[in-house]
């Protein structure tokens, strides 16, 4: 956190309708932005105004159809500046799992049987599954661990395991089982010396930090809106050259080869697209709201990206200032352990923690009755939570996930409820 930095969560707050629903006559706090977060008025309405207003199919003659083909390129743009690329590069789609799908579609006809893919056990199934399914077409995949007292990943088994024959390698930046943020740099350095494809699932990593493609210079990279303010769409970034020589899965249409209406299966949700840029414009005008207090951090950016920043760096000032102070408090509880990387270790505002002899969803559903909601199971990360924790026959995990609109006051509500488990 930084020092004498204030953040204005009512200015945050009053944007977000959901906030002032009550749950048995408690306050509904919503602690679990890692599966969504909750959407300011302003996405909800850009949703209806194209549907209201604009909604037809593309490249028509007619009024609302060339309004439509505007917008479809505009929102190109405020994403292009989210990730810092080039609006060519930047494509939509029902979510990250479908968009990975796809991706494993194309790259089926890409490579070789015998070709290697190296996947991680720190990842959500949306970065795993669509790999694994490439085992039937002959593809081999190797899976790279992770150390499980920090849930970090193995670097030297990473390295032990790539090779010339391997040809993709997927990897998420930021854990969403808990919170464990990856130098995403060094691991597509290393497998591009042997020309690996990277794939960077940031889906967890996004609503938290601010995203530089050309930074970590990854060819592909996969989020989801609805993990920061927006609709239930994925959004793709995918270097201009990779997309090129794809052949994608799309309708027979003279726009198969043109980047990036490649990766676009068929005709857009617009509605959605249209509230998932809005998204990007609620984090830059707070962005905007916190600038006097930023103009250092964000000096070397102009424009929108310049305002994304500031408002990525305000959220991640606050939203750590809550996840610190509910690991300090939680550390008091007998019986409590709290799993992830140790204390400085990069990580997002994700509290993950199990009670021993307590199974996670009764802690969960002890916190839902108090009107705070949270995650427990093992939230897609299965590798992490079962197979290297062994952490089923309990319930895996109870997560707890930090948005801009939470409180402190939630932290202390939080950990009232817990205490009451510890042994």
């Amino acid at each position: 956190m930084k020092k004498n930095f204030k953040f204005d969560v009512d200015y945050i707050r009053e944007q977000f309708p959901a906030l002032a629903k009550t749950v048995n006559g408690y306050h509904e706090a919503f602690l679990d932005g890692p599966g969504g977060t909750q959407v300011p008025r302003r996405v909800a309405r850009a949703v209806c105004d194209y549907l209201f207003y604009y909604n037809a199919n593309e490249e028509g003659a007619f009024r609302t159809s060339v309004k439509s083909d505007e917008l479809v390129v505009n929102c190109r743009k405020i994403f292009a500046e989210f990730f810092n690329c080039d609006p060519c590069e930047v494509a939509f789609g029902e979510n990250t799992s479908s968009n990975n799908f796809k991706m494993a579609f194309c790259f089926a006809r890409m490579f070789e049987p015998g070709d290697e893919i190296l996947i991680t056990n720190i990842d959500h199934e949306a970065n795993r599954s669509p790999w694994r399914l490439l085992e039937q077409l002959g593809f081999v995949v190797k899976v790279v661990d992770i150390h499980p007292e920090t849930i970090t990943l193995d670097f030297e088994d990473f390295k032990s395991k790539l090779s010339h024959k391997t040809k993709i390698f997927a990897i998420n930046w930021a854990a969403n089982s808990c919170g464990t943020i990856t130098d995403v740099k060094k691991f597509i350095a290393e497998a591009h010396k042997y020309g690996a494809i990277t794939i960077v699932d940031s889906v967890h990593y996004a609503p938290h930090k601010l995203i530089d493609v050309k930074e970590i210079d990854t060819d592909i990279l996969q989020c989801s809106a609805y993990k920061y303010f927006g609709p239930h769409l994925g959004v793709t970034y995918c270097k201009k050259e990779l997309g090129d020589k794809l052949n994608s899965t799309r309708v027979q249409a003279y726009d198969n080869t043109r980047m990036p209406l490649k990766l676009e299966t068929g005709t857009l949700a617009m509605e959605l697209v249209n509230g998932a840029a809005e998204a990007v414009k609620f984090i830059a005008d707070a962005g905007k709201h916190h600038m006097n207090q930023l103009e250092d951090e964000v000096k070397n950016y102009s424009g929108l990206r310049k305002e994304i920043a500031a408002g990525m760096k305000a959220f991640e000032y606050y939203e750590d200032e809550l996840a610190d102070a509910l690991r300090a408090k939680l550390t008091d509880i007998a019986g409590l352990k709290i799993y992830g990387p140790g204390e400085g270790a990069p990580r997002t505002p994700t509290v993950s923690f199990r009670i021993e002899g307590v199974h996670a969803h009764d802690i969960a559903a002890a916190l839902a009755d108090k009107g705070l909601n949270v995650w427990d199971g093992d939230y897609y990360a299965i590798a992490t939570i079962r197979d290297v924790l062994g952490l089923e026959p309990v319930g895996g995990l109870v997560r707890v996930g930090f948005a801009p609109y939470n409180l402190m006051s939630e932290v202390d509500r939080v950990y009232e409820v817990v205490k009451e488990f510890g042994r």
